[in-house]
This record gives structure tokens, sequence and C-alpha cells, in this order.
């Protein structure tokens, strides 16, 4: 009887890290939310870069197009890839009286909030993201670092039920 070691979690795969630590994921939706917000940021930017080339190719009467292809090269892989990989570096887990947000890969953040230290709890919605029904949830904790987490994402009746669970949560801990 051979026994095998256990692979470890692989930490290029997101679903996998996510997995293992029982973490649920944010709705996919959240990437066009994110696809949509990062091309309304970068298309300006590529834009500028467009006018700028213009106006450079006249002072050193070189090929024009050079940086506006470019830029909007950039553009449009980072908002092809970015939106698909943020989300699903971002997983959340409620109960045992905690929330827990954990979010990125190179950097990653694990955020607990106790819900004995929740102050007050907020659902989000901007016009892109209650164009996909999805909201965002808030929590204000009391202190000054880390007092606010944002867990965006979410099912706009997920949020609200978790708004609620939350809040059920504190009142029988001070009733």
């Amino acid at each position: 009887m051979t026994d095998t070691p256990a692979h470890p979690t692989d930490p290029f795969d997101p679903d996998a890290l996510n997995a293992a630590e029982g973490l649920d994921p944010v709705n996919p939706a959240y990437a066009q939310v994110l696809r949509i917000a990062t091309a309304l940021n970068l298309i300006p930017l590529a834009i500028g870069a467009s006018v700028f080339d213009a106006l450079l190719i006249r002072q050193i009467e070189g090929p024009y197009g050079l940086i506006t292809a470019a830029a909007w090269l950039i553009a449009i892989a980072m908002i092809v890839t970015f939106p698909s990989r943020r989300v699903s570096r971002w997983g959340y887990k409620i109960g045992d009286g905690q929330l827990r947000v954990a979010r990125g890969w190179l950097f990653r953040t694990d955020t607990i909030v106790p819900f004995v230290r929740v102050q007050h709890i907020d659902v989000g919605q901007g016009p892109i993201e209650r164009w996909f029904g999805l909201s965002h949830l808030i929590v204000h904790t009391s202190g000054t670092h880390n007092s606010t987490v944002t867990l965006p994402g979410l099912h706009s009746d997920l949020a609200a039920a978790m708004r609620e669970t939350i809040r059920r949560h504190i009142q029988t801990d001070f009733a």
C-alpha cells in the first residue's frame, strides 16, 4: 500500500486557491462590470495617446501610428484579460460570527471581520452593476485602519440577504 501525498494547491489557479480556502466566488457577471469600467477608463487614455502620436509625428517626421497602435493594443488586452482575472481572485465566506473576504494573487489580502466589530452595513449599486443585477456589500467596523470592507460582485438579492444576516447577528449580540 502506497500513500501518495496530496498535491499542493496550484498557486496560479485562483479557483483552486479559493476552493482550498473554502471560499465562495463572486458572481461571474462582475467581470463584465469591470470590463466596462476598465474600458471607460482606458479608452480616453488611448485616444489621448493617438492625439499625442499625431502631434509628435509632425515634430519628428516619423511613421505615424506606432504609439497609437501600442496604446490601443495595450488597452484592448487589459479590457479583455484583467477583469476576468480579478474576478477569479475574489472570494468570500460568511458564517461562524464573521465575514471573510479574500482577494488578490501576487499581493493576497485576506480580511476577517467579526460581526461584533460591525458598526453598520450598506449595500451599494452603481449604474453598471444595476444593469447586471449586481451590488456590493460595504461593512463598516469600529476602528480606523481597514474600517471599511467592501465585497463587490454579489447578486443584489444575495447582498441584501447577507446584510440582513449580519444585522440579525449584531442584534442578538447586543440584545
